[in-house]
């Protein structure tokens, strides 16, 4: 029989469509006697008109309509009292959510090896589905066969008929070993905070999928199974963003995402917004997790919540760097500066990869043979030597961060494709280890460092701001806006550059310094990476936004250089801006400027306009190198 799932007041019940010829009006009377019976109200509400409205799409449904006709197997409907404001339902959010949610088509196998950060991001973004490999379906069939032995034996193994922690000498009966693992579970969500974002659990519920393919946890492929299923449905759990401190790895986080998954607690879908995570279960035609034993030990033991907000700060951190390096050059640009500094000599006698790389990037932006400056030009007679260090020391600063990601990406990459647990389940020789691999101590300290590395991009851009603002430094107009005084112009603008870079200063005191005692003195030290990853993302932010603070000043820095014309590709960057920002003519409102191009660098979308340059400057600076060797 067809079945929906109804939310009344906030509340979700399972209701049978009923008979062929049942109404809309008749599933909204059988939702509501289910919602007095559940409430033992009595039928107050019986002479309250209501509307039955449609998660998916939000239409109004008429109440005359049958039922079968209108509604699909495992949908979402949303009761509303005419006389009540909306105050309980999911349906406006739902269907915000549902129309901009494309269900993908397409699928990234998952091995538990070789799961990238540039996947795990697209993968939260909802872009692929997931499925298993055959080897590692079958190295988790294998894993699983251990444990299922050491229970038929009764064979004493941590986390599988033994209490957890200080509890570890504590031997479980065998009819109690279910129950063991519930237990953790409930017991274990224990977090606090804001929810984790839909984007962000994605990525946490994949990692921990990726992890358990690799076969040393000791879960059954049916539990596995259901788990990608939710996934593929986005059935995503409630997630509260704080209460790890990052050994016995991520404990509180990962939870809560099993208990959505075992129908408990709250969980969220396109379809239903968030509501009872049975409810949303069942409603996609799904059945909540029965935890075997090791099992719930084994889906909340690791990194995954360090690990896959490291990734995301990581990836977003390289396109920070990238575009940091093509505003610096608009600003040099803007300013009149020298491109001297970035001669490959110099870098080539400190051959550091980042600085090299940097120092590349400018030469193919700024002013060449290839792509000649007129701003530039209108310089050379004035033949100046040097500049100020933000503008001359690009590459050095630059570069260090590059290395600084570059070393980051590589630790959250292998900490990704890691098994995280414990005890972990050896198959190849039947037995079960019990090691510390839960400590986040690798990936909070890369984390950290990341923090610092990237807080330098701000800081220094901060820096160029106020030489752009600065009347004495620039030789342009105060705060570069004509009729100073009348008007205030990038005033406050660089002033919101200096709060977010002071934020990031403090942001980046190392969190995996600090570690405290827990569970009575056996986990007695952790890493704290769970602060470490949440603050990075933080500061990544902060950049991004002083940045794009940057780039609004650069761009009107150059109006008041017209008609004179930046590089080809540097005029495009300008042209960028200029489709989401107008020129600053008179005093507006500036929050609406600074977040469109935020946006635009959120979305890499400055890099996008100056790489195809980048490479064409490449090829024939190698044209011209061939050629020259020839004529020797």
């Amino acid at each position: 029989m067809r079945c929906v799932s109804v939310c009344v007041r906030g509340e979700w019940f399972r209701v049978p469509c009923g008979r062929p010829s049942g109404s809309i009006q008749l599933l909204g009377s059988e939702a509501l006697r289910r919602y007095h019976q559940a409430k033992k109200l009595k039928d107050a509400d019986d002479k309250l008109e209501f509307s039955m409205l449609r998660c998916k799409g939000g239409e109004l449904l008429h109440p005359e309509d049958k039922a079968e006709d209108v509604l699909e197997d495992n949908d979402f409907v949303q009761l509303v009292f005419e006389a009540e404001n909306d105050q309980y339902g999911c349906s406006p959010l739902a269907s915000a959510v549902h129309r901009s949610y494309q269900e993908p088509k397409e699928y990234i196998s998952l091995d538990g090896n070789s799961l990238t950060t540039a996947d795990l991001v697209s993968l939260g973004q909802g872009l692929f589905k997931i499925k298993l490999t055959p080897e590692s379906e079958e190295r988790v069939k294998k894993g699983r066969e251990v444990i299922d032995a050491f229970i038929r034996e009764n064979k004493v193994v941590y986390g599988v008929n033994t209490g957890f922690g200080k509890f570890a000498q504590t031997l479980i009966p065998k009819e109690q070993l279910v129950q063991l693992q519930e237990n953790v579970i409930r017991s274990h969500c224990a977090g606090v905070g804001a929810p984790v974002s839909v984007e962000r659990t994605r990525m946490l519920l994949v990692l921990r999928i990726n992890v358990l393919a690799k076969g040393h946890s000791g879960v059954s492929m049916e539990t596995l199974d259901a788990m990608i299923k939710a996934f593929n449905a986005s059935c995503l759990s409630w997630v509260p963003e704080k209460g790890t401190v990052g050994a016995s790895g991520d404990l509180a986080p990962l939870a809560h995402l099993t208990l959505g998954l075992m129908g408990e607690g709250k969980m969220w879908s396109p379809q239903s917004g968030w509501a009872d995570a049975k409810a949303v279960l069942e409603g996609h035609g799904l059945k909540p997790i029965v935890l075997k034993p090791k099992e719930g030990l084994a889906l909340i033991n690791g990194t995954q919540l360090i690990s896959s907000l490291g990734a995301e700060a990581v990836e977003r951190a390289v396109g920070v760097a990238r575009q940091a390096d093509v505003i610096a050059a608009l600003t040099l640009e803007a300013l009149k500066g020298t491109n001297k500094a970035f001669h490959s000599a110099i870098h080539a006698v400190r051959p550091h990869p980042g600085q090299i790389e940097v120092a590349e990037r400018l030469r193919s932006l700024l002013d060449s043979k290839i792509f000649p400056s007129q701003i530039s030009e209108s310089q050379r007679s004035f033949n100046r030597v040097q500049d100020a260090y933000t503008l001359r020391c690009i590459p050095q600063v630059h570069g260090v961060v590059n290395d600084t990601i570059t070393f980051v990406h590589r630790v959250i990459s292998t900490e990704l494709n890691s098994a995280t647990d414990n005890p972990l389940v050896f198959a190849e020789t039947g037995e079960t280890i019990s090691g510390g691999n839960f400590h986040g101590e690798y990936p909070a300290k890369a984390l950290d460092y990341l923090a610092i590395g990237v807080h330098e991009l701000g800081s220094i851009s901060e820096r160029r701001i106020e030489r752009l603002v600065n009347p004495s430094l620039s030789e342009l107009p105060a705060f570069l806006v004509k009729g100073g005084g009348l008007n205030s112009g990038f005033m406050i603008a660089h002033c919101t550059a200096a709060a977010l870079v002071s934020e990031t200063k403090a942001l980046c005191h190392p969190s995996s310094v600090d570690s405290l005692s827990t569970s009575a003195a056996t986990e007695d030290h952790v890493s704290m990476g769970g602060w470490a990853a949440r603050k990075a993302l933080r500061v990544v932010e902060h950049v991004e936004q002083v940045l794009a603070i940057e780039l609004l000043a650069a761009c009107q820095a150059l109006e008041f250089l017209r008609p004179l014309k930046s590089t080809a590709p540097l005029e495009k960057v300008y042209e960028l801006l200029r489709s989401v920002v107008s020129p600053w003519d008179r005093d507006r409102v500036m929050s609406p400027d600074i977040e469109a191009a935020h946006t635009l660098v959120r979305q890499q979308k400055v890099w996008g306009e100056v790489q195809p340059y980048m490479d064409e400057y490449k090829k024939k600076l190698q044209a011209c190198v061939v050629k020259c060797d020839n004529n020797f």
